[in-house]
């Protein structure tokens, strides 16, 4: 129970390394990376990501 296989590490790698294309396109955008952060919190992010696909103002 205290070892990890490599699939547990390419779920790991699958989970964690989306903030970070995330927190590059919100920079262009104008915005902090840290909304980036809400991708692990489950419903928030999808509601975030329907203010910023339809609001026409570049910074909320």
């Amino acid at each position: 129970m205290g070892n990890f296989s490599i699939w547990h590490w390419l779920v790991v790698l699958f989970v964690l390394t989306p903030p970070i294309p995330i927190g590059k396109i919100l920079q262009k955008n104008g915005r902090s990376w840290a909304w980036s952060l809400l991708y692990f919190v489950p419903l928030v992010n999808i509601i975030f990501l329907w203010i910023w696909a339809f609001s026409d103002d570049q910074k909320l």
